[in-house]
């Protein structure tokens, strides 16, 4: 059924705000999967911070090209389903392979992320990463490992000497 250019024009501008706000977007191939499946990857991923949409090709290409993001022709074949990680890329792209994940009806076709195509194995590469607050956690591990060690050096003749000094206290009671 053909939409009018109008609606057209209203999903392109959708396609083309989606497409500014967010940090990553995935490409999917969806040939196949059954409506309950689909709704379920829409879930997992909505619970990330992103969306997951099937889209039109011929108006997502023209949004692509609207935002100067030059993708692969490939990726805009077949059956298409985008998902926009508005916040956290790495957490996104996980939830989207944990979704899809045992399907052989889901393929990652790639995706788009600072600027640049992402291939399949890029996707791959992007959801094996932590998330961004384990991340965090571990840069904040990192800093502070040297402030850790320097408090311990610089107290531990302090904490020497009140050793020795208690070992010498308890023995002058016994000695009398």
């Amino acid at each position: 059924m053909a939409i009018s250019k109008q609606r057209k024009e209203e999903v392109l501008a959708e396609y083309t705000n989606w497409l500014k706000r967010s940090e990553a977007v995935i490409l999917v191939e969806y040939t196949g999967v059954k409506m309950k499946d689909l709704d379920n990857i829409r879930s997992k991923i909505r619970d990330t911070g992103g969306e997951f949409h099937i889209v039109k090709n011929t108006l997502v290409r023209r949004a692509f090209k609207d935002t100067g993001m030059d993708l692969p022709e490939d990726y805009l074949v077949k059956s298409t389903a985008i998902s926009f990680a508005f916040s956290d890329p790495a957490s996104t792209a996980k939830a989207l392979t944990d979704a899809t994940k045992g399907s052989e009806f889901v393929k990652v076709k790639g995706g788009f992320m600072s600027g640049q195509a992402l291939s399949a194995a890029q996707v791959k590469a992007l959801a094996d990463m932590p998330p961004l607050p384990v991340m965090r956690a571990t840069l904040l591990g990192v800093l502070q490992a040297p402030a850790g060690k320097l408090v311990r050096t610089i107290a531990e003749p302090a904490r020497g000497l009140a050793a020795v000094i208690k070992a010498f206290s308890e023995k002058a009671p016994a000695a009398a």
